[in-house]
Parts: structure tokens; C-alpha cells; sequence
């Protein structure tokens, strides 16, 4: 079952996660989307660590790392 996420394009926020532009508050809510159809229910660590990810702020082995550990959670 696919549930609705709140964004707010206006406070670039998702889920109350601030982001800082428009580019990369819709890159972030496409990537989540896609995934919430395969199940994937995203809090708000997870948000941050997929923002993060697409602003090159962590690497993919980092993100592979924290998934792993379920650090997302």
C-alpha cells in the first residue's frame, strides 16, 4: 500500500526535513517515491540520509553502509 509523504515546496521540507532548494527537495521525493511503492516507509533520518546522498554530502558506500545497519530508523 503506497502512503502520501508531506512536502512542502514552499519551506522545502519533507516530512519536516529542510532542504536547501527546490532541485534537490524533488530529487530526494522522487528517489522516496519510487521506493514506497516497493515498500520502503521513509522517517525522517531516512529522508536526511537520501538528501544528503543526492547533495554529495555521503558516499553511496556510506549510505550502503548505513542501511545495512538500519541507522535510518
Amino acid at each position: 500500500m503506497y502512503n502520501s509523504i508531506e512536502i512542502d515546496r514552499k519551506r522545502l521540507t519533507i516530512m519536516g526535513v529542510k532542504f536547501s532548494d527546490l532541485k534537490t527537495l524533488e530529487n530526494t521525493a522522487s528517489a522516496i517515491g519510487s521506493n514506497m511503492f516497493e515498500g520502503f516507509r521513509p522517517t525522517q533520518r531516512s529522508i536526511e540520509f537520501i538528501r544528503d546522498y543526492i547533495m554529495g554530502k555521503i558516499s553511496l558506500d556510506d549510505l550502503i553502509i548505513y542501511t545495512k545497519k538500519k541507522t535510518y530508523v
